[in-house]
């Protein structure tokens, strides 16, 4: 009888109480799914069928267009831009009004495009279900939609077929399966039907075949055990469901810092009426519109549409560095990044199996070039050498070579291959020897072959020359090479096998993480055309090793030496072996030679886990729920996880992960879903490129924040002031609309383009936890607000003491109020930095071009008619402006003054920390 769970109608998938199908034998799990070797009976294919529903993965219920663009006005920064509307639209100033809620509808149809990710992730794991089967049914083979499998199918696999559903084999025909994209295993799986222990990973079950992986080569016939989302892919599409999506770091800040920011502009604006209400006597109405001032002044309202243009642009500029971002947050991100978390398959390393090493009785060479381009060289000891000093070694290359039935293609200038991949391998390195694989496939044709099996672990091919020669290659695991062989290729001569070295050269290359093949090869008469097992039993002489990996890429060497240098640790996060990961790991100079395995890491509960993710640095044989358990584990230890991928494996931790980085070319449909972030060449050295680009956006975020936050606060507390002195309003509320409108799109949006300041990748990542309000921004604002205050009041006053109308003296105010926040500007180019000098004057042409545009307007703002109607204006003389010119100066030489004396600061506290 078959239990189900019991959502398995609500999903249309059944769900197996017992899912240890690989420690059943195969005669024990077709009994208990109540089927034959010769398949289920139509008729009772099509009950289950009724009964159990199809082998689809379920679509979630989703949220309706209005319902998602509802939910992107919660934030409080949108509240804010949503307040200032109100206030303006109090004003009667409906264009101001109209362009802020234009940056809040921008913002919400963003949000509204970004936001369908997890479920279009959820699509891709979809289509990687196989469209067809072919089935026994009733005895008779037959091919049916994938979809109409049911649990007891008896499904045949043949070599290029994808896996439909979750099989137990029951019977193989050298059976070898692609399951990267699910398991992380990096070279082709060879299956078997013996059942295996209960508590093997998922990587080593031998004799089970699971969906949405590949048939590389073979056949087999299995039953099926589970479908739909009872299925490991489909497990995996459960745990991408269920996986929330976190706040970047910035947004994290900013939603803080707006809660902050409310509450501190609703008290001051609350207490400021009252001062001058029951302090001054002023009327109400006129503290209310006071009071109004003051919000519009300490509202920063440009600064979500400063940050949105500027991470735009950021995205903009690291699509030419070929990372393509998909959702706006993770560009800061990046900045912020502590850990990267990567995947070794197809990301660290090229998912190319390369030989490495070539072991001869007289020679080791290693072997330049990776990936399966028949480009590089050999090396003896570190030095070059021609192939012409060591001919007998040819005849090692050339066995690999024939002894082959993968082939090696070329096109658009990328080389693949067709077939076994570690046999495919053998190709390109006979190439680099200087063979031509055609002319010698002409001299020595085969004539007959022994394929590889796993039962024997060997393949044999006889091949007769066009000079009366007759010759058998064979090539396989070391241990079954070595009892066929009595002799070894020596210098000049064969001489008795050395089995102690062969062993010792085994034990080394395999600790290195390489797989190790033996060649061998032995003449026969040339009227044999026929190959049996007799014939291989002996006499063979071996040619020699070769130690296989897929090694990592060049650029990624490098590119985690430079995330090391920005304080950034590096992750590998693999379902391979743990010997092979480890290999890995130390070629690329990740960790400090720990690893664990998933079996350890089940055995941990979070406490360890958070402990052992600060000490280790390579993970192996992971599966997707201990990807996303690790991913989980470094961000409550408070790191800044970015996740690289290109397996559906990889897809939950992808979601997961602060940011997720999938591969372009070689990643899945559903990896790139998850992720935020598509690296388009596949390299893992774009990485470090984007984070590069990623703090410089952090940067040049933070300086716009640093500009807007303290002229925004220097607006409001000309107001406070001028209250508290009993003073007339020197700016009106409008005139402070116009100034932070003019000013929020131009100078703040001009510092978006700033270049990356010198040694941004020799520094440590941002700490995600420190306040976006820290010391130095808080001390910048009071400054720059008392100097705004002493130019506001100070003009405002001076000119009313000439005999200046007060609209004149208002209009002067503004404009010192402006020049001040363009001067400003050129100290924010650089927060710490001297931005005295002509290039920080003159370098960035959107700064230059902001200015001029900023300047053009104010003349129109004081000389308009129309102006001077809407904003209570009126025309200065032309002197008043050179004491505005002089003011601005004064405010950038200050500033320039603190920003000096907080290096002298910083210098001293350093000095005084290496003394101690």
């Amino acid at each position: 009888m078959l239990k189900y769970r019991k959502n398995s109608v609500e999903y249309g998938a059944p769900i197996m109480t017992n899912n240890d199908w690989h420690a059943r034998s195969a005669a024990e799990t077709i009994a208990s799914l109540s089927s034959t070797h010769t398949g289920l009976e139509p008729d009772e294919a099509t009950r289950r069928l009724e009964r159990f529903g199809h082998n689809r993965l379920p679509v979630a219920s989703r949220d309706g267009w209005l319902r998602r663009f509802s939910r992107q006005f919660h934030n409080v920064l949108i509240y804010l831009l949503l307040g200032a509307a109100t206030i303006t639209a109090l004003l009667d100033h409906w264009v101001d009004c109209g362009v802020i809620v234009s940056v809040v509808f921008i913002n919400a149809l963003i949000g509204v495009i970004q936001e369908g990710r997890a479920e279009r992730a959820l699509d891709a794991i979809r289509n990687m279900l196989s469209l067809n089967a072919t089935v026994l049914r009733g005895g008779r083979r037959q091919e049916v939609p994938a979809h109409q499998l049911v649990t007891g199918d008896i499904v045949l696999l043949a070599s290029g077929d994808k896996v439909p559903a979750d099989l137990r084999l029951v019977e193989v025909r050298q059976l070898r399966i692609e399951e990267a994209t699910l398991t992380g295993e990096s070279e082709p799986v060879e299956k078997g039907v013996a059942a295996v222990d209960p508590q093997t990973v998922l990587g080593e079950r031998a004799c089970m075949a699971y969906s949405g992986t590949l048939v590389v080569y073979g056949q087999a016939r299995g039953v099926v055990v589970a479908i739909g989302t009872a299925t490991e892919i489909g497990h995996i599409s459960s745990l991408i469901a269920g996986v929330g999506v976190l706040e970047t770091p910035l947004l994290r800040q900013m939603t803080h810092f707006g809660k902050q920011l409310t509450t501190t502009i609703l008290l001051l604006a609350g207490l400021t009426f009252a001062f001058g209400v029951w302090v001054h006597g002023y009327n109400w109405s006129d503290m209310f519109f006071a009071a109004v001032g003051l919000a519009v002044a300490a509202i920063p309202e440009g600064l979500p549409a400063v940050l949105t243009i500027t991470l735009a642009l950021g995205v903009q500029r690291m699509a030419k560095r070929s990372a393509i971002v998909r959702r706006l947050p993770a560009v800061e991100s990046l900045g912020a990044v502590t850990t990267i978390c990567s995947d070794k398959t197809g990301t660290l390393t090229k998912n190319e199996m390369t030989v490495q090493r070539v072991i001869t009785a007289s020679s080791i060479f290693e072997v330049s070039g990776i990936g399966y381009a028949p480009h590089g060289g050999f090396a003896i000891d570190g030095k070059e050498t021609d192939f012409t000093e060591h001919p007998d070694t040819l005849d090692l290359f050339r066995a690999g070579l024939l002894c082959n039935d993968a082939a090696l293609n070329e096109g658009e200038g990328h080389w693949h291959i067709a077939g076994d991949p570690t046999e495919g391998a053998l190709i390109p390195l006979a190439l680099k020897a200087g063979l031509d694989a055609a002319l010698e496939h002409e001299e020595l044709p085969r004539t007959d072959h022994i394929p590889f099996e796993s039962e024997h672990r060997f393949m044999a091919t006889l091949h007769h020359d066009h000079s009366g020669h007759a010759f058998i290659f064979v090539k396989g695991a070391v241990e079954q090479v070595l009892a066929m062989c009595n002799q070894q290729r020596g210098s000049g001569e064969d001489v008795t096998l050395d089995l102690p070295y062969w062993h010792a050269q085994m034990a080394e290359t395999g600790a290195r993480g390489q797989r190790v093949l033996a060649l061998a090869m032995k003449s026969v008469e040339v009227d044999q055309r026929e190959l049996r097992f007799a014939d291989v039993e002996g006499g063979f002489t071996l040619l020699g090793m070769v130690g296989i990996s897929d090694p990592p890429r060049e650029e990624a060497i490098s590119a985690v030496r430079d995330c090391k240098a920005a304080g950034i640790r590096v992750k590998m996060i693999t379902g391979d072996h743990a010997d092979t990961a480890r290999a890995i790991a130390a070629q690329l100079g990740i960790g400090n030679g720990l690893a664990l395995t998933g079996v350890e890491l089940d055995a941990m509960d979070d406490e360890a886990l958070r402990q052992a993710v600060r000490d280790v640095d390579v993970f192996a044989r992971s599966s997707p729920e201990h990807k996303l358990r690790l991913v989980t584990a470094m961000q409550a230890n408070g790191e800044v996880v970015a996740m690289t991928g290109d397996g559906v494996n990889d897809a939950p931790a992808l979601k997961r992960a602060d940011v997720g980085v999938a591969m372009g070319g070689k990643g899945t449909e559903a990896a790139k879903e998850a992720a935020e972030m598509v690296l388009a060449d596949d390299n893992f050295a774009s990485i470090a490129a984007a984070v590069e680009e990623g703090r410089t956006i952090y940067d040049n975020l933070k300086k716009s924040i640093v500009f807007i936050l303290p002229t925004s606060g220097g607006e409001a507390a000309v107001i406070v002031a001028a209250i508290l002195m009993g003073l007339t309003l020197p700016i009106t509320p409008v005139q402070i609309l116009w100034v932070n409108m003019v000013t929020a799109i131009t100078l703040s949006l001009a510092l978006a383009f700033e270049s990356s300041e010198r040694g941004v990748m020799c520094r440590a990542p941002q700490d995600p936890r420190a306040p976006l309000l820290d010391h130095f921004l808080l001390w910048r604002i009071v400054l720059v607000s008392a100097l705004m205050v002493l130019g506001g009041v100070g003009f405002f006053l001076w000119e009313l003491g000439r005999g200046a109308s007060l609209e004149e003296a208002r209009t002067v105010a503004v404009n010192a109020l402006v020049m001040g926040e363009i001067f400003y500007l050129f100290n924010c180019r650089h927060l710490f930095e001297s931005s005295f000098g002509v290039i920080s004057f003159t370098q960035s042409r959107p700064v230059v071009l902001s200015i001029v545009i900023v300047v053009l307007l104010q003349l129109l703002f004081t000389y308009a008619p129309l102006m001077q109607h809407l904003f209570g204006t009126a025309a200065i003389e032309s002197a008043a402006w050179w004491r505005i010119l002089l003011f601005g100066g004064l405010v950038f030489g200050a500033v320039e003054m603190e920003k000096a004396g907080m290096r002298r600061w910083d210098r001293h506290r350093i000095s005084r920390r290496s003394h101690n």
